[in-house]
């Protein structure tokens, strides 16, 4: 054997180690895992529903109600309180540390988040000017267009390939909303005009962001995007109030809605876009499709009892088509016949445990939709009033009654 060979067997045999072998890991230390969040993901949801009712209804409620017509100096208000307090949370907590990872120049913010916050702004203006003429329940229908009006936005701005058969599918959508347009009884076309700019102003905006957002340097959470876009949109607001509102409006009708009122409507509008920040963070895009359409359902519902508005049987069959199209337009057959199969499962080993519960469920349901059914096609010429007074009478208790004022 030469010594090539020699060499060569030496090197292939291994070696015993002449001495103790120190590890490279301590065992005995556990690597510090994140600490997990005891919130159930349910208050998230339960927090962004409520937070998006209540701001679309207290903006109806100061428009409306209160009388205060202003809707672009209330959408510059909302603006400036946004972009005061996203300014103090960039300084003093870790919520818009995200901003820290967008390249954000002069020369981008001028060619992407001017314009963008430009449509968002009209947007806002048109959203605000709706409530003045139609109801809450008639602007959540139309909103429904919204995913209509982004598909084809993003076919005009080549983002996606025109598709005959998702056509087909948002033109579902298209034809509940007229069904519910038809039906609804107060039908005012300025209205109607206003919320149909505001969808289209709205489907601009999300495909602009989502030509911004395809690159991963401009990748930006809701709260982030607000403390771009804030500033812009309250300048551009205020352009426009400054010559449309601001001439008209008296200290009077601001103190007859209250300092303090007005404070919480900008604390809400923003502490929403706080929800959706961790909404986000928590849940998946099914629960976010299918929070939105419980939302709208509950704020129809919340019309209906704040305001009295009169939904039409043919309005609800027009807005079930409308929310079934967009269901099955965000998530696709085979993702819903999944979920659909787990829940019959889930409703069968449901009634297998509890089945007198299940019936109970089942019968108040039955019961629910009747009242809505009976409740909407009932004749627009019954006053609710009269017979409440009436029934008060025949059970001794006292009708208060208001002097008429001359």
């Amino acid at each position: 054997m030469g010594v090539e060979e020699k060499d060569r067997a030496s090197g292939e045999s291994p070696r015993e180690p002449t001495g103790p072998v120190l590890p490279t890991v301590n065992p005995d230390v556990e690597k510090p895992q994140p600490p997990k969040s005891t919130i159930h993901p349910a208050l998230y949801v339960i927090v962004w529903i409520s937070l998006s009712s209540s701001v679309i209804l207290f903006n109806k409620w100061i428009l409306s109600t209160l009388g205060f017509a202003y809707p672009v100096l209330l959408t510059t208000y909302h603006l400036t309180f946004a972009t005061i307090m996203t300014q103090i949370l960039a300084r003093y907590t870790t919520l818009l540390d995200g901003r820290k990872t967008v390249k954000m120049t002069g020369r981008v913010y001028l060619r992407a988040i001017v314009p963008i916050g430009f449509f968002f702004s009209l947007s806002l203006i048109c959203g605000n000017l709706t409530y003045l003429y139609l109801s809450v329940a008639f602007i959540q229908m139309l909103k429904a267009t919204t995913p209509v009006a982004v598909l084809i936005a993003s076919w005009s701005l080549g983002l996606s390939q025109p598709n005959l058969k998702v056509f087909l599918n948002v033109s579902v959508i298209v034809v509940g909303v007229i069904i519910a347009s038809i039906g609804e009884i107060k039908f005012v076309w300025i209205g109607v005009i206003y919320q149909i700019g505001g969808v289209i102003f709205e489907a601009l905006r999300l495909t602009m962001v989502q030509r911004l957002l395809s690159s991963a340097e401009y990748k930006m959470d809701p709260l982030v995007s607000l403390y771009y876009f804030a500033p812009v949109c309250a300048a551009m607001n205020f352009m426009v109030a400054l010559f449309w509102e601001l001439p008209k409006v008296s200290m009077e009708e601001v103190y007859a809605v209250g300092l303090f009122t007005l404070f919480l409507n900008g604390l809400c509008a923003f502490l929403l876009n706080v929800s959706v920040v961790f909404l986000i963070g928590k849940t998946s895009s099914l629960v976010l499709t299918l929070c939105g359409v419980l939302k709208d359902v509950m704020l129809v519902v919340a019309s209906i009892l704040i305001w009295g508005t009169q939904v039409t049987g043919l309005q609800f069959f027009g807005y079930s088509i409308a929310l079934g199209g967009m269901v099955y337009y965000k998530l696709g057959y085979e993702q819903l016949k999944g979920y659909a199969d787990e829940a019959g499962r889930q409703w069968a080993d449901f009634g297998n445990r509890k089945p007198v519960l299940r019936r109970l469920s089942i019968i108040a349901l039955v019961l629910l939709t009747l009242f809505v059914v009976l409740g909407g096609l009932a004749p627009s010429g019954i006053d609710a009033t009269e017979y409440l007074n009436d029934a008060k009478a025949k059970m001794g208790m006292s009708t208060a009654t208001t002097p008429a004022t001359p």
